[in-house]
């Protein structure tokens, strides 16, 4: 037998919001050797949820989805079930949405036209230790590099156990955004932000948005204006 053959199937979960986006996606997989869709998710906060269930060997993640997008999804995978890969699987691959998802600890990022071979080297590649990154993404990669000398941005660090994402949304409340200016900014729903801020308020012992705008000045993470 061939090491292909011999090798067991990775079992996968695919996470999108749109419903005929999800279900091809696990119909193609379903005909590609090596792979065995084992949940499906229809926004992060599910994907997290069927991670616990199904223990899956990688999800499929896209970003833009309600309830808790899929950079933070990746984030909480990633720290909770650490047997999981994810692998983005998105229609954007501009900086805004490739280094924040790295960051998250997703080990691969291919875009919606990637072909089926594509999507199984992606994901054989991440159970193998290695990265499962589309040409595209690579050359991305390879131009961040060059323009800045050096490796791409590491998550900045960040007070009392916040998350990345929960340091992005107190920031934006020192800025003195609302809860739907904050959800339009990162592109995720109000409810969202809403659980964001209810965390990091637990965190902190934060009680009212005047204290957070306080705490935000006082730890570094937003400057008073020159002059």
């Amino acid at each position: 037998m061939t090491e292909e053959a011999e090798r067991k199937p990775a079992r996968v979960v695919v996470a999108d919001d749109q419903t005929v986006v999800r279900e091809g996606i696990v119909m193609l997989l379903g005909l590609l050797p090596g792979i065995e869709v084992v949940g499906a998710a229809g926004d992060g906060e599910e994907a997290v949820r069927v991670v616990a269930e199904v223990a899956p060997d990688v999800v499929l993640m896209d970003l833009r989805m309600p309830r808790c997008d899929g950079v933070e999804a990746t984030r909480r995978i990633r720290a909770e079930y650490p047997g999981t890969q994810v692998v983005v699987l998105t229609t954007y691959a501009d900086d805004e949405s490739l280094f924040p998802a790295l960051a998250a600890g997703a080990r691969g990022y291919l875009t919606k036209d990637a072909g089926g071979d594509e999507i199984v080297r992606a994901v054989h590649s991440v159970l193998s230790g290695e990265a499962g990154l589309s040409p595209s993404v690579q050359r991305r990669l390879l131009e961040r590099l060059v323009e800045s000398g050096t490796r791409p941005p590491a998550p900045p660090e960040v007070p009392d156990g916040l998350t990345v994402r929960e340091t992005e949304v107190l920031v934006l409340i020192a800025d003195g955004l609302s809860n739907q200016e904050i959800a339009r900014r990162l592109h995720v729903s109000t409810a969202t932000v809403k659980t964001h801020i209810n965390n990091l308020f637990t965190k902190t012992g934060l009680k009212d948005r005047a204290q957070a705008v306080r705490y935000a000045y006082g730890k570094g993470l937003v400057r008073p204006p020159a002059g």
